[in-house]
């Protein structure tokens, strides 16, 4: 199993970023795809998932309204649409999927918001 994530960067307070997934050696299509971060000095949290069928998805409060998750199963990606981003937001953003009960990271991409 590999995970890429790329798209973070520096961004302005209000600003977006889109976020990308690139998955590999599983059957992306047939597992929910998780999005997670972690801000200097806290924990590792849990921001979105998106489940296999598209259809349903999940969002923490303080990112609902904000962010969108997505994911196309013909290019094996999943994406975190990133709006009205604020300071709080700036974290290490990482990939995650649970695959035969094992839990599998990419390295993770930087988004930092500020002026």
């Amino acid at each position: 199993v590999q995970l890429v994530e790329s798209g973070g960067g520096l961004v302005q307070p209000g600003g977006s970023l889109r976020l990308s997934c690139a998955a590999s050696g599983f059957t992306f299509s047939s597992y929910s795809m998780n999005w997670f971060r972690q801000a200097p000095g806290k924990e590792r949290e849990l921001v979105a998932t998106i489940n296999r069928s598209y259809g349903d998805t999940y969002y923490i409060p303080s990112v609902k309204g904000r962010f969108t998750v997505s994911r196309d199963n013909a290019q094996n990606t999943v994406f975190l649409q990133m709006n009205s981003l604020k300071p709080e937001d700036t974290a290490v953003y990482y990939c995650n999927v649970i695959f035969r009960a094992s839990d599998y990271w990419g390295r993770g991409t930087q988004v930092t918001v500020s002026s």
